[in-house]
């Protein structure tokens, strides 16, 4: 169910319908402040690996905050940072190159981090979010599309939210730009890099 159920009336003395929005008042009821669980959220990326096969990693070590207006989508508000260090890709020797000067450089680099600057719904349960993401001390905008796949009150008595989302980007854009060629033709690492966030978020007091 999305935020918004649109409601027209016919006025009796002109052709022209007009067109209110009603608020649903489930919805409505979450607006206020989340904190990202990060023991029940993930953030992970997909790469392909020698034009041939995908790499999928994520960053385990990772915290953020959610605002959510259910009255008015375009006042939400999303913020998250992400220890580089912490990235695995179930390999260890691979893990340390990524944590190297070759691609995130994470000693002089430690986070990657998101700032939201819009929100929009684009219909039923999918928004957008538009931010600013920075990795490797260079900030660029990103757009996220997010499902709303809804709330409930867990076993503490916590009142949750849960999204998950993806967005696409060319790690060369940010600075990412290692590679090695392949004999057969093509590149060992491929520039496009698809993000996955799958989020649970506990409403604070």
């Amino acid at each position: 169910m999305g935020i918004f159920t649109r409601r027209s009336q016919e006025s009796a003395d002109v052709n022209t319908a007009v067109t209110t929005l009603e608020v649903d008042p489930a919805l409505a009821a979450l607006t206020g402040d989340y904190v990202i669980d990060a023991s029940h959220s993930s953030v992970g990326f997909t790469v392909r690996h020698a034009m041939v096969t995908n790499v999928r990693g994520s960053f385990a070590d990772h915290e953020g905050a959610l605002h959510l207006d259910g009255s008015d989508p375009s006042r939400s508000t999303a913020s998250i940072d992400v220890r580089i260090a912490s990235v695995d890709t179930g390999i260890a020797d691979r893990d340390a190159h990524l944590r190297g000067g070759d691609f995130f450089d994470a000693e002089a680099f430690p986070l990657m981090s998101f700032r939201s600057t819009r929100a929009a719904q684009l219909g039923g349960d999918t928004y957008r979010i538009t931010g600013d993401l920075t990795i490797k001390g260079v900030t660029r905008p990103l757009s996220i599309d997010l499902e709303f796949n809804g709330s409930a009150t867990d076993v503490y008595g916590n009142e949750r939210v849960g999204f998950e989302g993806t967005a696409e980007i060319l790690r060369s854009d940010w600075g990412l730009t290692w590679n090695a060629a392949l004999e057969t033709g093509g590149v060992m690492v491929s520039d496009k890099v698809k993000l996955t966030f799958d989020i649970s978020a506990i409403k604070q007091a």
